[in-house]
């Protein structure tokens, strides 16, 4: 029987204020935005993306934050392990993919008119 894998939980106080923290301040960047509606673009602009800024600090500074950048640190690292194509290689696989969707086209258009065909002229006698 597979076991159940655990629930992801915010165990600490001080994680669940910055975790709601930073949603205020995330609201609180949109409601700045249409607050200042009579000042200029380039400053309503500049406000949200400052609380947003600070809405990304708090959040980064919570334990979910922390394992979320260790999650993108360990991304990349497994990325770079990756063996990539070479050009040759990822031309030639390009070729085939082609070939195969076009031989397959052909396919499907030679069954469609060969059903047709059978349907239409050899069993209903219609003719066009």
């Amino acid at each position: 029987m597979a076991t159940q894998p655990p629930v992801q939980t915010i165990t600490s106080g001080a994680d669940k204020a910055k975790l709601g923290g930073a949603a205020l301040l995330l609201i609180g960047a949109v409601a700045a935005f249409y607050a200042l509606d009579k000042q200029d673009l380039w400053l309503r602009v500049a406000a949200m993306i400052a609380v947003m800024a600070a809405a990304l600090a708090l959040f980064f500074s919570s334990d979910l934050g922390r394992q979320l950048i260790g999650f993108g640190r360990e991304s990349v690292r497994e990325v770079k392990k990756v063996v990539w194509p070479t050009r040759k290689e990822a031309i030639q696989m390009t070729g085939y993919v082609v070939a195969f969707v076009f031989v397959m086209a052909l396919f499907m258009f030679l069954a469609d008119k060969t059903l047709e065909w059978v349907l239409y002229d050899l069993i209903l006698g219609w003719k066009r």
